[in-house]
């Protein structure tokens, strides 16, 4: 059977293209409707408490989920070369370099950019890289900037991390009520907090029927549907549109129908997708009936916020991220998951934009491998700047890889 024949796409794709064209819509438009009635617009990185904002009606737009657009568009490139010719670093990461870049060439950009900021939050349980992109952003647009420091878990968290970020949260929160001119509503911020938490209830049970074998789902799944569970975190949006995508999961478990046919491998990605090949790349693995079951990233946005004080419940929830995790935390996740979903082996995406969680995997993977006995691939890449991905030698060593599986 051809490789291209052997996936099996999901119906709900034609609804998340709706979905997320109406964010954006929304999100570009609401300055000709939103703002003479109060609502501001902020820019947040994607590790941010952002039910605080839609509390106080702020309107969100994330850019990093914006240079993933900008990368499986593959207009990635271009702007990067913008932003570097500005003066910014071609090792700067390429989500930074892309909305850099889409900030001063607008019309390289899809939809012509992303709508200009009333403000800007950003939370550094990420990355470092996200706290001097937005400094650079609030030079440029003149707004002001509320940042969230997380202290980095190197064990396990504790309440003192959780108290201080709980005082910058409540910090925020005053800096919000001085910029809207608004009190924040408690009974509003707890409607938001469950429509998060049911959210992302239902991205975790999607994401847990990929136990079934043959899995219903392949990695270029959950990476692509996991954009509604980013940008409208917090939202009845996303509660209807993974209530909607569940359902066709769950049924695809029913029938036995396999996201890659003749499914033989079970297989784990850790990091961010290669999103300018973010089918083409995997034909190679489901073309030998290898599926990607499971993987790091994608549950990252599938942690409850625990019950009690909304605000220190998302203190210690965004504080404690697997991205501000140390190794320990990161090589236990990957074992579990190996041992939950019964993978095979594993592929790490060495991110060359992606510091945190790439500077690291070698370690992993070599720790992995003696707690499991599963093998293990390392390939270098870039999750948006297609300039650095080298096709021979990362096809050469998938091949092999394979062929290493089949024994």
């Amino acid at each position: 059977m051809a490789a291209e024949r052997r996936y099996l796409p999901l119906q709900s794709a034609r609804y998340l293209e709706r979905t997320m064209k109406k964010y954006y819509l929304l999100t570009r438009y609401q300055k000709l409707w939103g703002r003479p009635l109060g609502r501001p617009l902020a820019w947040i990185t994607s590790g941010a408490p952002v039910e605080i904002l839609r509390a106080f009606g702020v309107d969100v737009v994330y850019p990093e989920n914006y240079g993933a657009l900008c990368g499986a568009r593959r207009v990635a490139p271009e702007l990067c070369k913008v932003a570097e010719a500005a003066g910014y670093s071609p090792d700067l990461c390429s989500y930074a370099r892309s909305s850099l870049g889409a900030v001063l060439r607008p019309d390289l950009a899809p939809m012509g950019g992303l709508p200009s900021p009333d403000l800007l939050v950003v939370c550094n349980n990420i990355c470092g890289t996200v706290l001097k992109w937005y400094e650079a952003l609030a030079a440029h647009f003149q707004v002001p900037l509320f940042i969230l420091d997380t202290p980095f878990v190197a064990e396990e968290l504790d309440d003192a991390a959780v108290e201080y970020v709980l005082e910058q949260v409540r910090s925020l929160i005053a800096g919000l009520e001085r910029l809207t001119g608004r009190r924040l509503r408690s009974a509003e911020l707890s409607r938001r907090f469950e429509l998060s938490n049911e959210a992302v209830r239902l991205w975790g049970e999607i994401r847990s029927l990929c136990h079934h074998r043959p899995s219903p789902l392949n990695v270029p799944d959950l990476f692509v549907h996991m954009a509604p569970i980013v940008v409208l975190r917090g939202t009845p949006a996303a509660v209807a549109y993974y209530r909607r995508l569940y359902d066709e999961v769950r049924e695809r478990v029913r029938q036995g129908q396999a996201a890659v046919a003749g499914e033989r491998y079970r297989l784990l990605w850790d990091n961010i997708a290669i999103w300018y090949r973010i089918y083409n790349f995997y034909k190679e693995f489901s073309a030998r009936g290898a599926c990607f079951v499971t993987d790091t990233y994608t549950g990252g946005w599938a942690a409850e916020l625990a019950p009690g004080d909304p605000l220190e419940s998302l203190a210690r929830t965004y504080t404690g991220i697997f991205l501000n995790r140390g190794v320990d935390f990161r090589v236990r996740q990957m074992v579990d998951l190996i041992r939950d979903y019964q993978v095979d082996g594993f592929v790490m995406h060495s991110n060359r934009s992606c510091k945190p969680y790439s500077l690291i995997q070698e370690e992993i993977r070599r720790r992995v491998v003696n707690k499991t006995g599963v093998p293990g691939l390392i390939i270098e890449a870039d999750m948006a700047d297609s300039r650095v991905y080298a096709e021979e030698p990362v096809r050469n060593r998938v091949q092999a890889f394979l062929e290493n599986l089949g024994g």
